[in-house]
């Protein structure tokens, strides 16, 4: 019967890993989204997404995402940008920290994450209510079930190692009767 255990606990452990490591190349997007925002102008982003939406407003001038896309930009202004930039280079740095310390199974980086992506969550909700774009539910999503494994994660660390105390103990007082 203990193998249902071990497998369950593995695919947890699997799947901790894939979701950090996921979670680490978002962080890493993110600092070069933010690196790029700062080294470009508000016209050159213009134009970029004027080049990149053109052959889709030929084919369907009412397309919402090009339309929401080309609107956005036009009101682009470069104190957006820049709290933007910033944004994305907190928010990356934040969870390159968090990812590293999680791979690494320093104890603190378990509640911190948790508390870190809850925050990211409320705010990526309090967001979607002012924009609506789903892309922020998706992001939510995913933290969420990242808060789970990391929280049976810490859960099944933190077992290991108070049974491995015991043993330790169990061990001395052993050794210490003879």
């Amino acid at each position: 019967m203990p193998r249902p255990r071990l497998c369950r606990s593995r695919l947890r452990e699997r799947l901790f890993h894939l979701a950090l490591y996921l979670k680490g190349l978002d962080a890493i997007l993110e600092i070069v989204g933010g690196i790029a925002l700062l080294l470009v102008s508000p016209a050159w982003i213009v134009r970029l997404v004027a080049v990149a939406t053109q052959d889709e407003l030929i084919e369907d001038p009412r397309d919402l995402v090009a339309n929401f896309l080309r609107r956005w930009v036009q009101h682009l202004s470069v104190g957006t940008q820049h709290f933007a930039a910033a944004y994305l280079l907190a928010h990356g740095v934040v969870k390159i920290g968090l990812v590293v310390g999680l791979l690494t199974a320093r104890y603190w980086a378990y509640p911190a994450a948790i508390v870190a992506l809850a925050l990211f969550v409320a705010y990526q909700l309090y967001r979607f209510t002012l924009t609506h774009a789903i892309g922020l539910i998706v992001f939510s999503a995913f933290d969420l079930v990242l808060i789970m494994l990391i929280w049976a994660e810490y859960r099944a660390r933190s077992l290991r190692a108070r049974r491995a105390a015991a043993a330790a103990t169990a061990q001395n007082i052993v050794g210490s009767d003879q």
